[in-house]
């Protein structure tokens, strides 16, 4: 009995280890837009206007580094997606369709007369086209970081739309971010006499090393949507150093308590990844008009990849309440028919 209340205890205590451990690598929470999402809910449908400038945005934007490999240009017209066009059942024939797959070059599956691979504009048949021939050549060009797939991100990652909004919407602010020179404090002694052993004044030589530059947030001034209680708990003090090549961002899972200078009972939540911030006011423009603010267009960007998780949505949701109408009516007369048909019967 003794030796089972000692090993309950160390269990104990490694859960109460790795729960301190994971609350200082946790993420802030995501949080939805203002007005939540549209297509939440039984009844609710995706906003097919944001749909469309979301795609707008991941061509614009996001094409350049990750692939939808799950999809492909006719899903776009197709019955519930952003460019469906009842005058064209098949989305292939769609002309609008058709002329977004051009605007997009990819390389032609079969060799040419002398064995090289042309490159031509794509068709509604094909896949989106992947920015990268493998995953070593994504890794390379993005510093051993390769872009995961965009096609399912929001079934991928907790959080859904809200997860993809916050993500993008959520980096710093660029006047909470500086940089400072900081010189090491290492000095190096290094015996020298340069032949002359009775003079002491060249036995010793001091080498410092260069200083270097580091990219440092003021935690203070750094606002998280949706978590005003953990902003508070970094307003008194507190530097966060970024890694080289890497970007703070509060919604992406991680540990900050090495590079915080400050309390380490109080490290900022998120962590760091290699995607710096992308949506830059007006980095788009819509062909609709909307103004292009970095939450606008985090919003559709996110909106068009939860409707790229799930395309048929919208057809699922339209044939689910008829039917659920349908079997509440047969519900209630089957009700009816065993209290008529068991009438005389005594229970």
């Amino acid at each position: 009995m003794k030796a089972f209340r000692i090993l309950a205890a160390g269990l104990a205590g490694l859960s109460l280890a790795a729960l301190a451990h994971a609350e200082g690598g946790a993420a802030a929470h995501p949080h939805e837009p203002e007005g939540g999402w549209e297509f939440d809910g039984l009844l609710g449908q995706f906003d097919m206007p944001s749909v469309q400038r979301g795609y707008q945005v991941y061509r614009e934007v996001c094409s350049s580094c990750h692939s939808m490999k799950l999809m492909s240009y006719r899903n776009l017209g197709e019955p519930g997606g952003p460019f469906f066009d009842p005058e064209y059942p098949n989305a292939n024939e769609n002309p609008f369709v058709k002329a977004l797959a051009a605007d997009v070059e990819i390389q032609s599956p079969t060799p040419n007369d002398i064995g090289d691979y042309d490159f031509r504009p794509a068709t509604p048949a094909d896949q989106f086209r992947t920015p990268y021939a493998n995953e070593n050549a994504a890794r390379a060009a993005n510093n051993g970081a390769a872009p995961p797939d965009l096609s399912v991100i929001v079934k991928a990652r907790h959080g859904g739309a809200s997860y993809v909004y916050s993500l993008l919407s959520g980096y710093p602010a660029e006047d909470a971010i500086s940089t400072r020179e900081v010189t090491p404090a290492v000095v190096t002694t290094v015996a020298s006499d340069n032949g002359t052993p009775d003079d002491s004044s060249d036995d010793v030589a001091e080498v410092s090393t260069p200083a270097v530059m580091q990219t440092v947030i003021d935690m203070s001034k750094v606002h998280i949507p949706g978590h005003e209680a953990a902003e508070g708990a970094h307003g008194d003090a507190g530097i966060l150093v970024q890694p080289a090549g890497q970007f703070y961002n509060p919604f992406m899972a991680g540990d900050t308590t090495p590079q915080y200078e400050g309390d380490p009972r109080k490290s900022p939540p998120g962590g760091f990844l290699a995607m710096g911030p992308q949506l830059a006011p007006g980095r788009v423009t819509y062909t609709d008009g909307t103004e292009s603010t970095t939450e606008q267009m985090s919003h559709d960007v996110a909106q068009f990849l939860a409707w790229a998780s799930e395309p048929k949505q919208t057809n699922r949701k339209s044939l689910g309440l008829p039917v659920m109408i349908y079997l509440g009516i047969l519900t209630i007369l089957l009700w009816f028919s065993y209290k008529r048909i068991w009438r005389k019967v005594e229970h």
